[in-house]
């Protein structure tokens, strides 16, 4: 592609060298003596790519030029040249969004460098990324087809999103299709993972495990507890690591990261199951034995997760009791906006506690909606898409005013979620009676019966994963993968209706392995 630039100097005769040496890079270059003139060959042609701008010019100066070109053309770089190192100058033009500030005596090789990085920018980083991936991919495979740990796992997931996000930035991703395959091949390996050592975790007191659900808070939340200022416990549902690191993007002003980490979701990857057992500090067979009237069963035909979390706080009053804890604390849950800008105003009562838990649905009520609505489906089509959404979500919420009162208070912040979730892609048909559970990702019931047995994980003694038992010949299947379950009634519609939604239950590196970061105020 061949770019043309504008180039507005009162001196232009004497810098014919360097618009010669453009020329022989390939670039149109029209020369012209004032911003007067500049202004004139913009309203006659939108064919330029770049304009380039003197600061010091008789007549209208640069920096009256500037506003005249943003105003016709919005979107189009501006590179200021002056003489003057002059502090006020340089910010003047810098808020007046400048794509670039070059100081003369000019060098043509600092010229081309300022064009290459806004006008080839873009195919640039793509290059560098594609070609950066490929020498990884290799290696990358290689690692998830070995027999690796917990730890080893978490890491595979953080490369294979740290190049999601690098391709997804690419202006043609060109190689997404390629890390589609990859991630769908090591998540196959990650759930024959679980699938060998998720058992001996919850069992073997000798082996060594990860953080999971119902050991969070002791291990790695209730150490950082201080009184030198307060701690803000912060958990977005259904919060993924690609979703959290988009978030890092826009709190860095506030926070530096001292500890991004991950830990291990309990099965179900559920709200009902893996929250309740954050808070409890236990299993949910656990919570059921131990707390009866405070246990909802999680059978039938509801739709409404939240139902199964009424007691969260009770839960977790009741681990600080058993903890032999004494610091204060509050509870805060957000199901709607109002909720969270009722918060942000009562911001400093938060102030008075050592720890302050603060669970946001938002994430989950969006993700529920994306099954339902159409509207949803159209702005959150794929992974890419659903990052953007939560992105936007969270600049405009509550929760961002939120962060930044706590920064601006110098509290200290954990974001932390209950599980993650993944696009299904694939159906499993199943059958059972009224009574089994309505999630698409794992079912519970008697007399359970399924297809394709290299897609599930089945639990036949519930007590083993230390899960609930609502019959005597009660069992537990999961979907690995991108798979889902259907039943076979009106099977075509309930397959085209929640193909290609994201549910959480399952088995995935997106649903199992989730973000624990720990910050602090800038």
């Amino acid at each position: 592609m061949q770019y043309s630039i504008l180039w507005a100097d009162d001196e232009i005769d004497l810098l014919k060298p360097y618009i010669l040496f453009l020329q022989t890079k390939g670039y149109n270059v029209t020369p012209v003596n004032s911003g007067t003139d500049a202004l004139d060959e913009l309203e006659k042609s939108n064919k330029f790519d770049v304009v380039f701008l003197d600061e010091n010019m008789p007549g209208m100066t640069g920096l009256e030029v500037l506003p005249h070109i943003k105003q016709m053309r919005p979107n189009l770089p501006v590179i200021m040249i002056t003489k003057s190192e002059e502090e006020h100058i340089m910010e003047e033009a810098i808020g007046s969004k400048i794509a670039d500030y070059l100081i003369k005596p000019l060098n043509p090789n600092q010229i081309l460098l300022s064009v290459k990085k806004i006008l080839d920018k873009k195919r640039l980083e793509e290059e560098k990324t594609n070609i950066s991936y490929q020498q990884e991919f290799r290696q990358l495979a290689m690692q998830y087809q070995d027999r690796i740990d917990y730890t080893e796992w978490a890491e595979i997931n953080k490369k294979l999103i740290f190049w999601e996000l690098e391709i997804d930035r690419t202006q043609n991703k060109s190689m997404s299709e390629i890390l589609t395959m990859q991630k769908s091949e090591a998540n196959t390996n990650f759930c024959r993972f679980i699938e060998e050592n998720y058992e001996d975790w919850l069992n073997d007191p000798k082996i060594d495990k990860p953080v999971m659900s119902h050991n969070l808070m002791r291990k790695k939340v209730f150490p950082l507890v201080n009184d030198s200022s307060p701690l803000f416990f912060v958990l977005i549902d259904n919060l993924r690591f690609d979703q959290w690191k988009i978030l890092e993007g826009l709190i860095q002003d506030y926070f530096t990261v001292e500890e991004e980490s991950t830990y291990y979701s309990i099965l179900p990857t559920t709200t009902a199951y893996a929250r309740n057992s954050i808070f409890a500090g236990m299993m949910p067979s656990e919570i059921e034995k131990q707390y009866p009237k405070h246990w909802v069963a999680d059978i039938g035909d509801s739709e409404d997760e939240e139902g199964f979390n009424q007691y969260e706080e009770f839960f977790f009053q009741e681990q600080i009791r058993r903890s032999r804890l004494t610091f204060k604390t509050s509870y805060n849950k957000i199901i709607h906006n109002n909720q969270g800008k009722s918060l942000v105003e009562n911001f400093s009562k938060l102030m008075q506690n050592q720890l302050n838990v603060i669970v946001y649905n938002f994430v989950d009520m969006l993700s529920h909606a994306r099954t339902d609505m159409a509207m949803i489906k159209e702005l959150a089509p794929d992974e890419s898409g659903y990052r953007s959404l939560t992105a936007s979500w969270f600049s405009h919420s509550p929760l961002f005013d939120l962060l930044k009162k706590i920064s601006e208070k110098k509290g200290r912040l954990i974001i932390t979620t209950d599980h993650g979730m993944i696009r299904v892609q694939n159906p499993v048909k199943i059958v059972g009676d009224r009574s089994v559970n309505t999630n698409l990702r794992y079912k519970q019931g008697r007399n359970l019966n399924w297809e394709n047995e290299d897609h599930v994980l089945v639990c036949k003694k519930p007590e083993r994963f230390f899960l609930p038992k609502v019959n005597v010949s009660t069992s537990y299947v999961f979907t690995m993968q991108d798979y889902f379950f259907a039943y076979p009634n009106n099977y075509n519609h309930y397959v085209s209706h929640y193909r290609n939604t994201f549910q959480h239950g399952g088995i995935s590196l997106e649903e199992c392995i989730i973000p624990f970061v720990y910050l602090k105020a800038k």
